[in-house]
């Protein structure tokens, strides 16, 4: 797993570099999602409260990528975004060249609401550039820009943390009163805005400094080939010169472009569409769209078994033979005896032959029959009773 910050913020893999460090994808632990973090380095006094005017921006607005939160650990300070994932302008002009006049206007449109947001914050942004405006990965959809990366915004009024001969920003986007060494305004940020038009509509990064020489030498020079009138003439006054000739507001200059896309020619029918893709790849190993992924529980193992035991006064080298486990001690038993089979019935005497009469006698008679039962019994009793009388009358006698 990656370096926990501050107890909260885990850094999952780099997404990006600035001027004044390095961008993270990091794992927000009490707010469960991922964020953008931005980790600074504390080299000196400048740096550190650069980074506390830029946490401290807080602009809540669709196309505004401004800082959430921020923490602090040893030597470090970072600072927590939202994630953006669809790369920047910069990445769109890679992967198409020059883009539809409409599609720009949507882009410019969505800038400017966002800049108009910051100016009404009293911020100068100064640093508007192609890879500072973000998109979110819409696909074929509507584009959705975020303007982000603060870092030398400043506040009307404020002290400046640099000397005034010294100039901050991105060479090739300054205004020239910017270069003259002028305190920072909104005007400035709007030339910006004008360099961006002129390189989403020609694919080219515009040179600056010619710019300004054609307009001071001929007025307002005539439009380039890709750019269709009634929208050059929309970036020729965010592009002039004299800062009290240009646009003085973001909310002005997008008027004057809404205005303009109503007098542009229908896009061509088998125009091909312009995608917006995720540029933040996979996630590494180990994170999932919910988080860390739980390790996996280890195996249960088998208790350990005790050592086999060895034969008094055996060998007791390693390798020898371990002996059997003794056999339990039960009481002898008697050996088993199977049962005797079981008697067969008594043998039946044959059936006599036809018309003998069948013998009834006790067994062993040899074929006689003796009298009836109903006969004998009652003579047993009359001679008891005779012999009964006699015994009485010799008595009495």
């Amino acid at each position: 797993m990656g370096e926990v910050f501050a107890g909260r913020y885990e850094l999952v893999d780099p997404i990006g570099r600035g001027g004044a460090g390095a961008v993270w994808r990091a794992w927000d632990q009490r707010r469960r999602r991922y964020v953008a973090a931005k980790v600074l380095q504390q080299s000196d006094a400048h740096t550190l409260l650069r980074f506390v005017r830029e946490q401290a921006l807080r602009i809540d607005h669709p196309h505004v990528l401004a800082p959430m939160s921020w923490a602090a650990d040893d030597d470090k300070v970072l600072f927590t975004m939202e994630m953006v994932g669809g790369g920047s302008l910069a990445h769109l002009i890679g992967d198409y060249g020059p883009l539809p006049p409409h599609f720009v206007c949507v882009l410019l449109d969505q800038l400017l609401s966002g800049l108009a947001a910051v100016h009404a914050e009293g911020v100068v942004h100064r640093d508007i550039k192609p890879a500072n405006l973000l998109l979110e990965a819409t696909g074929t959809g509507r584009p959705h820009l975020r303007l982000s990366d603060f870092g030398i915004a400043m506040r009307k009024g404020e002290p400046r943390l640099t000397d005034t001969n010294f100039v901050m920003g991105t060479p090739g986007y300054f205004a020239p009163e910017q270069l003259s060494g002028e305190e920072p305004d909104f005007p400035a940020d709007l030339f910006a805005v004008g360099l961006v038009a002129l390189y989403l509509l020609t694919g080219r990064k515009p040179d600056a400094e010619a710019l300004v020489e054609r307009f001071r030498e001929q007025g307002v020079p005539p439009a380039p080939v890709e750019v269709p009138e009634p929208l050059w003439e929309v970036v020729a006054s965010l592009l002039h010169p004299d800062p009290y000739t240009r646009f003085r507001t973001a909310t002005g200059a997008r008027k004057a472009l809404a205005a303009a896309v109503e007098l542009l020619d229908d896009e061509p029918a088998d125009q091909e569409p312009i995608e917006v893709f995720d540029q933040l790849g996979p996630l590494p190993p180990g994170f999932g769209p919910d988080g860390p992924e739980p390790a996996p529980r280890p195996r249960p193992q088998a208790p350990p078994q005790p050592a086999p035991r060895r034969a008094p006064g055996g060998p007791s080298a390693a390798g020898a033979a371990p002996l059997a486990p003794p056999r339990p001690n039960y009481p002898p038993t008697r050996p088993y005896t199977p049962p005797e089979p079981f008697p067969q019935p008594f043998p039946q005497p044959a059936p006599p032959p036809p018309g003998r009469r069948p013998v009834t006698g006790p067994a062993g008679a040899r074929g006689r029959a003796g009298p009836p039962a109903t006969v004998v019994v009652p003579v047993l009793i009359l001679a008891m009773l005779l012999l009964t009388l006699g015994v009485w009358a010799l008595t009495l006698g």
